[in-house]
């Protein structure tokens, strides 16, 4: 978890907040419900719509670029852009609408240029080029490279090429993909040795969760449209240091861990997600049901934990995002609407209590402000919400 509030830090005010809504134990839904309310496609690729259209009217930089502020209304010292993590999720949430709705492909051409403005084609201490954490000239100096904001990157463009076969995304992936093998710790002599490090930044060393599960997930990609056994292996070895490492006994993971060992247990519910969609890749190249009943037990304690016992609300909305899609991935292979309700009913919550009617943009802060990554996950719930059952395959 990022410790500096524009990069990935919590709203708390709004999450205080938030933690007292009732939500839903879920134990009504199933796939067959799909025509209700709560699950009306037209409703929610409208509302997904809606939201993508306030972040562009209060978020977006009006000079050009395609670039996004941090946060609406702007602050003093507030920087002229959105760092990486955030603009990515502004990027993906022009993707998922793209993927039902065709007038937003030129969309995703504009925030896939825009997102060039981040590319570090020197290389950082690796020397293998990736995304800095903020925009380089002539729109920044860049800044910091982190191997999770590459990686949601990667997995963007895999999900790009996998719903319209555009191979420079493809080549993209594979080339930010050399990147996170290249954060791999080869020292052996620190306490769990291995893991991908979560930046390259010297004032951290910690190996996380979101920095190696997300690689686990971007090579068992590659693999899926390559056949090349190198990003098989590697997926593995990300996967089973995190494992070891990481996961609790509850099946549940922890954020991260330090050189000397020592775990920062918390619980974020992405750190759940991205874990199980990996499963459900692994059972799909290897057709070992070992890793579908894996995915199952991780979704059933996180549901457990975050929807009926009321945690749901206390993530950040941007975390719950790519949680729910991944749990969608799960479905997408055995069938169950469960978790595609409870997502449902977690955006629905969020549009009658902590949207804005006359911005359309979601507060989560007692100030009433908004962060672009707050409303970009926003926009991908509903715009998620929308894509037909067929298209979940290609979730992450």
């Amino acid at each position: 978890m990022r410790l500096n509030p524009s990069r990935r830090a919590l709203v708390g005010g709004g999450i205080a907040a938030m933690a007292t809504l009732t939500t839903t134990n879920g134990t009504s839904a199933a796939a067959d419900v799909r025509g209700s309310q709560h699950l009306d496609r037209s409703r929610a690729l409208s509302r997904g719509i809606a939201a993508y259209a306030a972040l562009e009217r209060h978020l977006a930089s009006k000079d050009g670029s395609g670039l996004v502020r941090e946060r609406y209304p702007a602050t003093s010292g507030d920087n002229a852009y959105s760092y990486e993590w955030p603009f990515s999720q502004v990027h993906v949430a022009a993707l998922d609408l793209a993927a039902v709705d065709s007038r937003y492909a030129a969309e995703v051409t504009r925030r896939a240029k825009a997102q060039e403005h981040y590319w570090n084609a020197g290389g950082g201490t690796t020397e293998l080029p990736g995304y800095d954490s903020y925009p380089r000239a002539p729109y920044g100096s860049g800044g910091d490279m982190f191997y999770d904001d590459n990686e949601w990157v990667g997995l963007a463009k895999v999900q790009l090429h996998l719903q319209t076969g555009d191979s420079a995304a493809l080549t993209r992936a594979k080339e930010i993909f050399d990147l996170i093998r290249s954060g791999w710790d080869t020292d052996s002599t620190h306490a769990a040795p291995g893991g991908v490090f979560w930046t390259q930044a010297n004032w951290s060393q910690d190996r996380n969760t979101v920095s190696n599960m997300p690689g686990a997930q971007l090579a068992l990609r590659l693999h899926q449209i390559t056949g090349e056994d190198a990003y098989l292996d590697w997926a593995r070895r990300f996967y089973d240091w995190t494992n070891t490492y990481l996961q609790s006994p509850g099946a549940l993971y922890w954020d991260h861990l330090d050189l000397k060992g020592t775990v920062e247990k918390t619980i974020w519910s992405y750190n759940q997600g991205v874990p199980v969609g990996v499963n459900v890749l692994l059972y799909k190249a290897t057709h070992d049901r070992t890793y579908l009943r894996r995915a199952e037990r991780i979704a059933q304690a996180a549901y457990a934990y975050y929807v009926t016992q009321g945690r749901l609300f206390t993530q950040p909305v941007y975390f719950n995002s790519i949680f729910f899609k991944n749990l969608l991935l799960l479905e997408s292979v055995t069938g169950d609407g469960t978790y595609h309700q409870a997502m449902a009913d977690y955006a629905d919550e969020l549009w009658s209590t902590m949207r804005d009617p006359g911005t359309g943009l979601v507060h989560f802060d007692s100030s009433g402000g908004t962060e672009a990554i707050q409303q970009a996950a926003f926009a991908q719930l509903y715009a998620v919400l929308a894509w037909p059952r067929e298209l979940w395959p290609t979730l992450y």
